[in-house]
């Protein structure tokens, strides 16, 4: 290389250094990237004795996996079928789980053990879901299965925390007193799936079964069961069944939190020295489609409804149609009215015109003043139906925030109304087996009267205010 060539190359390497180094900042040193986050859950490579072994005499099986493994929630997750006295106990170590059966296995029986959700990898959290280990302890392998779906009868939706039992007992007291023969959950649709079944005759019911115990043994569960038994072949028709409760679950009583008028007792819990009615004016504003109402905590065992009074505007005019009632309750009292649009009303009540059932009774006289909406404020709904089956005694449902605000008996394709309340609604349909115009819960032990049942339309409808809504909807 000639001079001037080796004076040009270092000249260039001189450059590049000068520019680095004097540069603005130091360049950042960026460590060697590890690659993408494992997202892949736990893949089996070995079962010992293998997935569906036949002739299964062991006490234990062992499932190994490429990466290390965790177990999370087991008991909640770990379904056997059919179902033992004594849980398994599971072990994890590394990349090993370890199942240890501690109950005799029945003879010619098909054991499966769905994981769910508890196995997942290590590092990661990734979990591998419903796992299942199947053996038998005979010669083949059960094979048969049985679907189907759970919905709530008062409401036709889902509820995915209810399990799904099969029973062999025919009798009515086996959901009480008898543990199922198997046991499945519900997916997020409501779906249930039942795999490995012998050909037998089997009894099938849903539970909510907060207990964990597999029993039914509160009206207030979720339950439901199957109209006839199910007897398992190679061909067996999915099972819708209808859950409902017999009994509503006791509401608290809530203490009124507003100032005044309360002592303290033990443990500084808050006692009442005077009677606190609930209305339902909002705002100083009362609905024209609806009854006034005065909510107390505890039942009324006095009541004089001479001592309540309705008066109108500023004159104080009384209504002498105005009658207040007690409910069944004995915890409300209701004024049913055909109010005047933005109107002005008094209700007057005597300081003696009531007493609960501890004796409390208000401190004075009050007034409680509202003024009624204005007809603006509603809009006009008219609905038509297609495909409505009127033989079943429909009943048409409005829902908002998941309550009842109104129900209508339908006797023809069509429904209006002048003034209806502004605001997004579900709509349901009760098919009114009875004609009471309520919904009915079933009655299992000695009856089998399944539920009556509620469909949800899927269209939602919006109601504007001071417009007349017009709705055509196919069933």
């Amino acid at each position: 290389m000639n001079p001037k060539s080796l004076i040009s190359a270092a000249a260039f390497v001189l450059l590049i250094a000068i520019s680095i180094f004097s540069g603005p900042g130091c360049a950042n040193i960026i460590p060697p990237q590890g690659g993408p986050r494992d997202s892949l859950p736990p893949i089996l490579i070995k079962a010992t004795p293998n997935d569906s072994t036949r002739g299964f005499k062991e006490k234990r099986f062992v499932l190994t996996f490429n990466e290390f493994v965790d177990i999370q929630n087991e008991r909640e997750n770990l379904l056997i079928s059919p179902l033992p006295v004594n849980a398994p106990t599971v072990m994890v170590r590394l990349n090993q789980l370890t199942v240890r059966l501690n109950d005799s296995l029945e003879a010619n029986t098909t054991y499966s053990i769905n994981f769910g959700n508890a196995i997942k990898d290590y590092n990661e959290g990734n979990v591998l879901k419903n796992f299942t280990y199947t053996f038998s302890t005979g010669n083949y392998i059960d094979s048969l299965e049985l679907k189907g779906s759970v919905v709530l009868a008062e409401t036709g939706k889902i509820d995915t925390t209810l399990i799904v039992m099969l029973h062999t007992n025919p009798d009515d007291s086996a959901v009480m007193k008898d543990r199922p023969r198997y046991v499945t959950k519900l997916d997020n649709k409501g779906n249930f799936n039942f795999k490995n079944l012998p050909p037998k005759t089997f009894y099938l019911y849903a539970l909510k079964d907060e207990s964990g115990l597999r029993r039914y043994s509160k009206e207030e569960d979720l339950f439901a069961f199957a109209d006839k038994p199910v007897i398992l072949s190679g061909d067996t028709e999915p099972v819708t069944l209808y859950a409902y409760a017999t009994a509503k679950p006791a509401a608290p009583i809530t203490a009124n939190t507003e100032g005044g008028g309360r002592r303290t007792g033990p443990g500084g819990i808050a006692i009442e020295k005077r009677l606190r009615p609930q209305s339902t004016v909002v705002n100083g504003q009362h609905d024209l489609l609806t009854p006034f109402q005065l909510s107390f905590n505890l039942p009324l065992r006095k009541f004089d409804s001479s001592k309540i009074r309705l008066y109108t505007d500023s004159t104080f005019i009384p209504d002498p149609a105005a009658n207040f009632r007690q409910d069944s309750t004995g915890k409300k009292l209701i004024l049913a009215n055909t109010w005047k649009p933005a109107t002005q009303y008094h209700v007057i009540i005597d300081k003696d015109f009531a007493e609960d059932s501890t004796g409390l009774k208000l401190l004075k006289t009050d007034t409680l003043s509202f003024i009624t909406k204005k007809t603006g404020d509603y809009g006009g709904l008219q609905l038509r139906f297609r495909n409505l089956d009127l033989a079943k005694n429909p009943v048409l449902l409005f829902v908002s925030a998941g309550q009842i605000v109104q129900s209508v008996p339908m006797t023809s394709l069509d429904f209006s109304q002048a003034l209806f309340l502004p605001g997004e609604y579900e709509l349901r349909f009760l098919y009114d087996e009875n004609k009471n115009g309520i919904w009915d819960p079933g009655q299992f032990f000695g009856k089998r009267n399944q539920p009556e049942l509620v469909k949800p339309v899927e269209r939602k409808i919006n109601i504007k205010p001071n417009w007349q809504n017009e709705f055509e909807i196919a069933l």
